[in-house]
């Protein structure tokens, strides 16, 4: 009788389970969401709206931007390349800022409709800045010296783009991934399919980008194409408004940096302490205050930071034990072991995103010297050959969606078919390929201009540029989004939105280290007789440049190796799960 009580209330759980979605989420209403009407697919195609129409605004200013710097502006080469660079790598370090104040106080839901609105303030100020005569660049359609206070305006708004991408980018896509249960089978398998698409919606934004914006910039005004884009991020600001009812939504929690402080703190204290030779004597959160988050299992590395959790009976009376400042548990000194280890992978992901800013910056810029003629007189704009790269991570995303992770699946018996730091590191393969081959090409390019000085490389299909563009691509598909997985799945609960934008600020550091090494090389060639960077393509060497880039981004490949292999993943306990001694065997989150 009482195991059939037992079977009856078990079956009442997991219907419960079935029904309702308790990972500490809510609904619209502050409610357990219901698992029917909420979150998964439904959700997230909203989220996707908006990111697409986010990424189309970004990529449809990115790419032209040194052709506006240069041929507007007037910048030289040399200053609009170092100009676009720091321009990007504020753009991407910014989420850093953004993702800790959703994470700490605002909620990624409302951190989004903030940052949104801020990022359409700035477009329709670069839209004024091109529209309302007094803030035109100049009275007539050639500059040869623009206004000023058209400099101050332009600036402006692409900073405050800038501003909005900061608390935009962190918190919707970790704001999508919440839309998934990962104590959910059914959800947790596509939550691991919705990386992919969402780079499959960012990719078609990009692609419409460097297209029909860029077209619309080269062949009808750049003005149009800012009141196109201002239009499409408002009707997508709308669209998210309207799926809030849809929404899963997770509550701020505080500063997430406070509790790893704690642990730093305690287990300073306590360095003379020794440690328990069963880790299950460690102190941990009690079963019924586990309900609002998840425990982690116990790891043998960082070993020093467990002190933290030991309990000293002795030293401390139970008022004492209860200070988060002398004790700590084993979840959160765990969550501070994830933020440590996360710090050698970024580091080793930096020369990869130092070759990606080569794509919107010098790659661009020899489209411009190219034949961009594709039939009869239709010219493609030098930007839109960026929509390869597009291709390439369209490409590899779905061939990887939909025939690699099934067959290796099968192969390997992991879930995910390989692991998320393998499909990282496949990406960086391609990173080398692509420098090798932009050396090969620029230096069929230069040999092109020595023959034909007055010429130059006009004879020379754009398209040569092809194969960097789509290799690229490829390599972003892979280490891109994995970078994208990793910084979401392998962080802190309490610090998603602070982990996406962990993976963004890779490109940001890359591209003030891009900009900082064409410095460097630059003033150590002038000094030998002639810099790599003149003052236009044909008196550069970049083809050096790019041989320096593979060689660098080859060696940090094997760095890169060597730190994967002794990577230990996040250990998750399950929601029935609570002791700590049995973790340690345990498989992995990989």
């Amino acid at each position: 009788m009482e195991m059939e009580q037992i079977k009856k209330a078990e079956s009442v759980e997991i219907d419960d389970e079935q029904k309702w979605v308790c990972d500490s989420s809510v609904d619209h209403k502050g409610r357990v969401p219901l698992r029917g009407s909420t979150g998964v697919w439904k959700a997230s195609l909203f989220i996707i709206v908006i990111e697409f129409s986010e990424r189309l605004s970004y990529f449809g200013l990115a790419t032209s931007l040194i052709i506006y710097l240069t041929k507007v502006i007037h910048q030289d080469l040399k200053t609009a390349a170092k100009s676009v660079n720091y321009w990007s790598g504020v753009t991407t370090l910014m989420p850093l800022l953004g993702g800790f104040l959703a994470d700490a106080y605002f909620g990624r839901f409302s951190t989004v409709l903030i940052s949104t609105t801020v990022y359409l303030l700035g477009l329709l100020l670069l839209t004024m800045s091109r529209v309302v005569p007094s803030l035109k660049p100049c009275d007539s359609d050639l500059c040869h010296e623009p206004r000023k206070v058209h400099e101050a305006i332009f600036f402006l708004a692409i900073y405050l783009i800038s501003i909005g991408t900061g608390g935009h980018k962190p918190s919707l896509e970790s704001f999508g991934a919440d839309q998934f249960d990962d104590d959910h089978p059914s959800e947790k398998k596509k939550k691991m399919s919705f990386f992919n698409w969402w780079n499959f919606g960012l990719c078609c934004g990009l692609l419409l980008g460097v297209t029909l914006i860029v077209y619309v910039q080269d062949r009808i005004s750049w003005a149009m194409a800012d009141l196109i884009l201002t239009l499409v991020m408002a009707s997508s600001l709308v669209i998210f408004i309207a799926g809030r009812p849809f929404y899963r939504y997770r509550k701020a929690t505080g500063s997430p940096l406070t509790p790893m402080l704690q642990v730093l703190v305690a287990a300073i204290r306590k360095r003379n302490l020794h440690l328990p030779s069963n880790p299950s004597h460690l102190h941990e959160i009690p079963k019924s205050e586990t309900s609002q988050r998840r425990l982690l299992c116990h790891t043998k590395k960082l070993k020093f930071l467990d002190k933290a959790a030991i309990l000293d009976d002795k030293q401390y009376s139970i008022e004492q034990q209860q200070n988060p400042w002398k004790l700590a548990s084993v979840t959160k000194v765990e969550e501070l072991k994830l933020v440590i280890n996360t710090i050698p992978i970024w580091l080793t992901t930096i020369p990869f995103g130092i070759c990606v800013a080569q794509a919107a910056t010098f790659f661009i810029k020899q489209g411009v010297t190219l034949n961009r003629k594709i039939v009869h007189n239709f010219e493609i704009p030098p930007a839109s050959i960026f929509a390869l790269a597009a291709f390439g991570m369209i490409i590899s995303v779905t061939i990887y969606e939909k025939i690699l992770v099934p067959v290796l699946r099968r192969a390997t018996g992991n879930e995910r078919g390989i692991s998320i730091l393998q499909r990282i590191g496949i990406g960086m393969i391609f990173s080398v390929s692509t420098m090798i081959v932009a050396a090969l090409v620029e230096r069929k390019r230069l040999n092109i201009v020595n023959k034909n000085p007055l010429e130059g490389s006009a004879s020379m299909s754009v398209f040569w540029l092809a194969p960097q563009f789509l290799i690229i691509g490829i390599g972003d598909g892979f280490t891109l989004v994995g970078l994208q997985e990793y910084f979401y799945d392998q962080v802190p609960d309490s610090m998603r939105s602070l982990g996406i934008a962990l993976y963004l600020s890779v490109i940001g550091a890359a591209n003030f280290i891009s900009s900082l090494l064409i410095t460097i090389v630059d003033h150590i060639t002038e000094k030998g007789g002639k810099s790599w960077f003149g003052k236009d393509l044909n008196s550069s060497r970049l083809d050096y440049f790019y041989w320096l880039l593979a060689t660098i981004t080859a060696v940090n490949l094997c760095v890169y190796v060597f730190v994967a292999r002794n990577y230990s993943y996040k250990n998750v306990h399950g929601r029935k799960t609570i002791a700590v001694a049995d973790c340690d065997d345990r498989e992995a989150v990989a």
